[in-house]
């Protein structure tokens, strides 16, 4: 067993298992103080919020709690490992989401036989919290999940692995091309996966200026093209009319790379047939589809990202999903719109740009840091990251009319 597998598991077991615990908010030492929190005392906010469901955000910590949702069909890096293996994920993102932007939240892992089965459960027991965080679904069913209970459910319902994922990255690769010269509208954009994130990725990209006819996605049988019968729905958004066929093929020319797929599936040789100054986002976790070290060796040129903190510009959901809910739970918005992943987008990007705190450099066991090839997106202990990005998020909701409460939160 290796040092580090003890450690995790260790970390995860002791001193006491798990990674999260309930706490009380309020006093509950003497006989009133129990009175007060139950019998009789809890029955006078029971009338307000079944007179007045809003209530519900003043007298219970709905408002402050978002649940993290998954039936474990696509555990990070492990595949279909069923509801109760991904438990220790789901409470990792309840722990990120309390160390990051101060939300409560608790797990919940569903067996089910049906979508549907899955669907009726979140959506009966959604009015519980203020949001929602799909995690680890596999795709496609991911897609009609997130769709039905975004129409069924009045709070936030966000697939993290989709959108947070395409954040991050429309973020990264919008400075990168920045730094590269580029402009998004032009670009030849190669995409190595179809599934869920890929498909996220490649609409966000979109919604920020890149153009559809111009995106080159594959899957396990090569590109994906018009001419093929065997697209699921949303695959066939990314059907291209080319005669294109083969990696080598898309990669001529192509000005950035987006890989949402497998270790070490990018050869060097087709990251050589790519236009000058290019932009590689190589993201499969653990191992990226071309390691920096051999993508740097063939091309001195280009700017790299990957999934790992062990490398320079970590596409890292944690950069924007715990701060994406704050906004939102803040101004009581009804969901997660398109306007406000850009906002967030917006906003990530332009703290990059900015003088980097000690604080951070410390965390991050560097000297310096400067908005450059290798500093395209800020680092995860970002402490500027929470005031940013909120704000950004719930003024989008407000403007976009998802926002329930229209006074903006005074953040830090």
């Amino acid at each position: 067993m290796s040092d580090f597998r003890q450690r995790a598991l260790d970390y995860h077991a002791k001193p006491t298992p798990g990674k999260i615990r309930v706490e009380l908010s309020k006093p509950a030492e003497s006989v009133d103080d129990l009175a007060l929190a139950y019998s009789p005392g809890v029955a006078e906010p029971c009338r307000e919020i079944a007179e007045d469901p809003n209530a519900a955000y003043t007298y219970t910590g709905k408002g402050n709690m978002v649940a993290v949702i998954s039936n474990g069909t696509a555990i990070l890096g492990l595949g279909n490992l069923g509801p109760l293996a991904s438990k220790p994920v789901m409470e990792g993102k309840a722990l990120l989401f309390k160390r990051f932007a101060g939300l409560d939240s608790i797990d919940i892992e569903v067996k089910h036989r049906t979508t549907e089965e899955f669907i009726n459960t979140v959506a009966n027991i959604a009015d519980t919290f203020g949001g929602i965080n799909l995690e680890d679904i596999k795709a496609p069913e991911c897609f009609e999940i997130e769709q039905e209970l975004i129409k069924r459910c009045k709070i936030p319902v966000f697939h993290d692995d989709q959108h947070g994922t395409a954040i991050v990255t429309a973020a990264g690769m919008l400075n990168a091309l920045e730094i590269q010269g580029k402009e998004i509208g032009d670009a030849k954009i190669v995409c190595m996966g179809a599934g869920a994130a890929a498909v996220a990725c490649m609409e966000l990209l979109i919604k920020c200026g890149a153009q559809r006819e111009r995106i080159y996605m594959l899957d396990r049988k090569g590109v994906i093209h018009t001419r093929r019968d065997d697209l699921t729905p949303h695959k066939m958004l990314f059907a291209n009319n080319t005669d294109k066929r083969t990696l080598e093929d898309v990669m001529d020319g192509a000005d950035i790379f987006v890989g949402v797929s497998g270790p070490d599936l990018l050869p060097p040789e087709a990251l050589e047939l790519m236009a000058p100054n290019p932009v590689v986002f190589a993201c499969s976790n653990p191992d990226p589809e071309i390691k920096p070290e051999v993508a740097l060796a063939t091309r001195s040129d280009l700017i790299m990202a990957t999934g790992r903190s062990d490398y320079p510009n970590q596409v890292n959901n944690v950069l924007c999903f715990p701060f994406i809910f704050r906004g939102a739970l803040d101004v009581r918005a009804t969901a997660i719109n398109d306007e406000m992943k850009v906002a967030a987008v917006e906003a990530l990007r332009s703290v990059s740009k900015e003088p980097v705190p000690e604080s951070v450099l410390k965390a991050s066991n560097v000297d310096s840091l400067t908005f450059g090839k290798d500093y395209i997106i800020p680092k995860p202990m970002d402490p500027r990251l929470c005031s940013r990005i909120a704000r950004a998020v719930a003024q989008a909701a407000i403007d976009s009319g998802v926002a329930r409460l229209e006074v903006m939160p005074d953040y830090q």
